[in-house]
């Protein structure tokens, strides 16, 4: 690192008051990092809960929040003038599948403009490393499971994966380049407290506990490697904590998708046990003591039917797997959920 990584680091954390960014913030703080949130604060669901998690961590110490748009460059550059960041881990970006079949544009601005304002800055002012967010949706039209990061990743199936991918891409330029540290975490399915309204087990709840139908795609037949948010944290903290260094056995000849000869690397971060949609229906039908209206319906345009993440190379590299239950999982999920709306 640019710093020593043990004397409590500046960290910027883009996507801070979404849920993964505001769980990570948490803990970073909790461990003595002074960390910068970022986030544009934009509707693509509920703003109020957004403005809820950063009321959390603004009160912390050691805590700033700035509000920008990551595809603002001109406000990209002063950011990084401003502060000297230790690492970086970018979370900020435009998620969700579905809705990248009505807005494109709105992925082009975030996730690969504002990519390109984050490698930017890393770049010019000597970050010591970068963690950005993929995703697991990369693997498209792959079937061989468990999808592994050394398998090519050339078939997305929706411009969401198509742009995480791009991020890959961009940052291995950047690796190559600029001998700048990437890690690139391709997130699965993530669920928790605080977590995401366009999420299904947020659709879910909230449709069962007004007596309303859910659609339940592909028939029920999706599986899914749902992944506890705090699996999620430790496994972006011990990554952040550890650059991304070239693999001395890579080669051109072969090339593993996975490393490089740069500083390069992506993990995936999974619970490592797909899980059945009926059976997560279940188990939140379960913790809420109510059962669900089913509407079962056709596969949606853009999904796949099955993920399931081999975390052979992220426990190699930081001696950590996902392995919270979905049973677990739920129950803290439903007690939070309770709670937030009453």
């Amino acid at each position: 690192m640019s710093k020593n990584i043990e004397a409590h680091p500046c960290i910027l954390v883009t996507g801070a008051a979404g849920f993964i960014g505001f769980h990570l913030c948490q803990r970073l703080l909790a461990r003595g990092d002074s960390v910068v949130g970022l986030d544009n604060l934009n509707d693509y669901y509920e703003v109020s809960l957004k403005e809820n998690r950063l009321k959390q961590l603004e009160g912390q110490e050691n805590f700033t929040f700035v509000k920008y748009d990551l595809s603002d460059r001109v406000a990209m550059e002063k950011l990084f003038a401003e502060h000297a960041f230790d690492a970086v881990v970018n979370l900020g970006a435009q998620a969700g599948v579905r809705y990248s079949l009505t807005n494109p544009h709105a992925y082009v601005d975030a996730n690969l403009v504002g990519f390109m304002n984050v490698l930017e800055g890393c770049r010019h002012h000597k970050v010591g490393h970068l963690v950005y967010a993929s995703s697991s949706s990369v693997y498209g039209a792959n079937t061989t499971m468990p999808f592994s990061v050394h398998d090519n990743v050339d078939h997305p199936l929706s411009l969401y994966a198509a742009s995480k991918k791009a991020n890959e891409l961009m940052a291995h330029t950047y690796a190559h380049l600029y001998k700048l540290p990437c890690t690139g975490l391709r997130f699965f399915t993530v669920y928790g407290p605080w977590g995401r309204p366009d999420m299904a087990l947020f659709l879910f709840a909230k449709a069962i506990l007004a007596g309303e139908p859910i659609d339940v795609f592909n028939h029920g037949r999706m599986k899914r490697d749902f992944t506890y948010i705090d699996d999620i944290v430790e496994g972006v903290i011990r990554v952040t904590d550890q650059p991304a260094r070239p693999n001395p056995d890579w080669s051109g000849d072969n090339p593993d998708p996975g490393t490089s000869d740069a500083p390069y690397r992506v993990y995936n971060i999974g619970n490592n046990n797909p899980v059945e949609l009926m059976h997560l229906i279940e188990t939140l039908e379960k913790a809420l003591g109510k059962e669900a209206i089913k509407n079962f319906m056709p596969i949606q345009p853009g999904d796949v039917p099955a993920t399931w993440a081999d975390v052979d190379a992220l426990s190699e590299a930081v001696g950590f797997r996902p392995a919270t239950s979905i049973e677990v999982g739920v129950e803290s999920f439903v007690e939070w959920y309770k709670g937030y709306y009453a």
